[in-house]
């Protein structure tokens, strides 16, 4: 079977603008706007789903979608530094940052390891093979659509590093478990790339 993936990142706010984990920040005027512009653009599925995150759902709704809440595609679980900054959390605790970014098992923060992340997002794609060939169209944190290509290419963990995932960009798997391809970051702005 073969299942078509459609990831959306979310609208700008103010935690993206500030470097901040993100905890739940909403979606900010600009963020909104830019999402009800982007909405004829967005492509037909057959499902839609978005993280449980406030700025996933707002996106989702400015998008004009009518999307259910997905667990599996929350944010990346950043224990105690949800909410801070990372010059912050950098200057408070170095060596956690330090181990973060270059171990993939390390979870400093007492949330999740960036493998767990992989896995959880892993979770959910693979699990769309055992459902009907067919389109699903998903808001997701950035965190999110880059554990999502690590895990469809079978990327090595320090990749997720190296992939940036613009607001309101779209990311495209196609296939099934274990066997994905990958069409990157399509903006769905107008005039952004078309």
């Amino acid at each position: 079977m073969t299942v078509r993936v459609m990831l959306i990142s979310p609208a700008m706010n103010a935690a993206l603008r500030e470097a901040r984990f993100a905890g739940d920040a909403v979606l900010d005027a600009s963020g909104s706007k830019a999402a009800r512009l982007a909405a004829p653009l967005v492509p037909a599925a057959d499902r839609a789903v978005h993280g449980p995150s406030e700025r996933c759902a707002r996106t989702a709704e400015a998008l004009g979608l009518h999307s259910v809440d997905e667990p599996a595609l929350r944010d990346w679980g950043l224990g105690r530094w949800a909410g801070d900054r990372l010059d912050e959390v950098s200057a408070r605790e170095p060596e956690g940052v330090a181990a973060w970014l270059a171990d993939p098992a390390a979870a400093p923060h007492g949330g999740e390891s960036l493998l767990d992340l992989c896995a959880r997002v892993g979770g959910w794609l693979d699990s769309l093979d055992a459902a009907a060939d067919g389109r699903v169209l998903a808001v997701a944190e950035p965190s999110v659509v880059r554990a999502a290509v690590v895990h469809a290419l079978l990327l090595p963990p320090q990749a997720f590093w190296r992939l940036d995932v613009a607001p309101l960009a779209l990311t495209e798997l196609s296939g099934r478990s274990r066997r994905w391809n990958l069409r990157t970051g399509r903006p769905l702005l107008p005039g952004a790339g078309h």
